[in-house]
């Protein structure tokens, strides 16, 4: 076998790892699937999650360089190393805490590299930290050796992510003599990189503010000071403002109510020009008594005993419309909001709009 001109040191921490990667191959498969069940068990979005075993060229190369350093090969910390990537600063914090819970880490050897910077200098952040499975959670006597072994688990944001692949790709380090202005811009590029981070991190957490207090305010029923959007309208339908009316359409033909979201009407309600979900509240009461003389038109000669739960807000929305002079084309561009543009959708406009004449706002201007 290959000795890749290794002294005598070297070519036995190789045989060692020649004999032993078995065990790193199976660390990694342990390691890896425990550590995708605690982010997901913790609802953790990632960018990404990888690993690898170190291969023996590479391997070699490090021996070459430091391998007096290692009495074992078990003394390298970084055989096998797995890396998560996080969209934001936070969830690494998180990732990090989950780590220090279920696995052992050695503090000595582990390193929070966004620590090291002086105050007027940027660079690489990543939190690395030295782990070994602990047979709290996870033994097996056929690997007794397993839960001895180390290895390298990184944390990281996607944007040091960035930074880290860049750096590796032109070869730049921070001890190397290199001009001066490829470091200055190097250090600006990295400070943009961080305040992108950290503005990420505001961001997403004025929006989550957001909408904690939306949800506060859509709780207390205070309706005049919420936005219609896509989050408060769903809040508002949790509060199920349409239970009234399908309840009193489907009691025409003591019908069954089937489940189905509304959500897709949101775009209706912009459409019509609601701008708070006080506006819908409003529409609902102002709408109610013609939404359910139209079902009365539409089903009450009939035998249908199921009905979906878009029942109401779909009549009240087909009144409105009518009401505001949209007609035809008005039913047609409903339905291409909620069903998608399809040439059945002026067929069903058309079937609406024969139930609807009989309505008394309609009939009153024959």
């Amino acid at each position: 076998m290959e000795d890749y001109g290794l002294d005598s040191h070297g070519v036995m921490l190789l045989c060692e790892y020649r004999e032993k990667r078995p065990l790193f191959t199976k660390l990694q498969e342990v390691a890896m699937q425990k550590l995708k069940e605690l982010v997901a068990n913790n609802g953790i979005e990632l960018n990404s999650m990888e690993s690898r075993v170190k291969s023996e060229k590479s391997l070699a190369g490090k021996l070459e360089r430091k391998g007096q350093k290692y009495r074992s090969i078990t003394d390298i910390t970084d055989i096998f190393g797995a890396r998560i990537i996080a969209f934001y600063n936070e969830d690494v914090d998180r990732i990090a805490a989950i780590a220090e819970k279920v696995f052992d880490v050695d503090w000595t050897n582990s390193v929070d590299k966004r620590k090291m910077h002086q105050f007027n200098s940027f660079g690489y952040n990543s939190l690395h930290y030295i782990c070994r499975l602990p047979k709290s959670l996870y033994e097996d006597p056929q690997y007794p050796e397993l839960n001895q072994i180390p290895f390298e688990l990184q944390m990281r944001t996607a944007l040091q992510h960035v930074w880290s692949a860049i750096q590796h790709d032109i070869g730049y380090k921070s001890d190397i003599e290199t001009p001066i202005e490829y470091h200055r811009g190097l250090s600006r590029l990295a400070g943009l990189l961080e305040l992108a981070d950290d503005e990420f991190s505001r961001i997403r957490s004025s929006i989550n503010d957001y909408r904690r207090r939306m949800q506060s305010l859509v709780k207390k029923g205070k309706f005049e000071e919420v936005p219609l959007d896509g989050e408060t309208f769903r809040s508002y339908l949790n509060r199920h403002p349409f239970d009234k009316l399908n309840r009193k359409i489907a009691s025409i033909n003591q019908a069954e109510l089937l489940p189905a979201s509304a959500m897709p009407y949101f775009g209706v309600m912009r459409q019509l020009g609601m701008k708070t979900l006080a506006d819908v509240e409003r529409l609902v009461s102002e709408e109610f008594n013609d939404a359910y003389r139209l079902a009365l038109f539409q089903i009450g000669s009939t035998d249908i005993d199921i009905l979906s739960e878009t029942i109401g807000i779909q009549n009240v929305c087909i009144v409105k419309i009518l009401k505001s002079g949209g007609g035809l084309p008005g039913l047609c561009n409903l339905f291409d909001i909620v069903n998608g543009a399809s040439p059945n959708n002026a067929v069903m406009a058309e079937i609406v709009m024969k139930q609807a004449q009989r309505l008394p706002f309609l009939a009153s201007r024959e």
